[in-house]
């Protein structure tokens, strides 16, 4: 499934009402570390029909950002059933997101 990019349009339906587990990346273009999780995130998009990768860019939605308390990136949230599951700062490899997301 292809990593689908956030909106404050789209964030409530795509993420608090989805019926899959969402995974969002809190991200920004100028970010290193954002750039190295990228691939990441790709290959879990293509390996799991389970999970709904989504990214989103603090610089253009801001708004959102800091209503979810995102102070450092890269941010990583797991949202089920429009809940906040999980929040953690930094980089995150493949084998503790397919521990996390179970």
């Amino acid at each position: 499934m292809a990593i689908l990019n956030l909106t404050k349009e789209n964030f409530a339906q795509e993420v608090l009402q989805s019926d899959k587990t969402v995974l969002v990346d809190f991200y920004a273009d100028w970010c290193g570390p954002c750039k190295m999780q990228g691939p990441v995130l790709e290959e879990l998009a293509n390996d799991r029909d389970d999970v709904k990768v989504c990214k989103l860019n603090i610089d253009e939605q801001r708004d959102l950002a800091i209503e979810y308390g995102v102070m450092s990136i890269p941010t990583l949230m797991i949202v089920k059933g429009g809940e906040v599951t999980y929040k953690e700062v930094g980089l995150t490899q493949r084998r503790e997101l397919d521990k996390i997301l179970g």
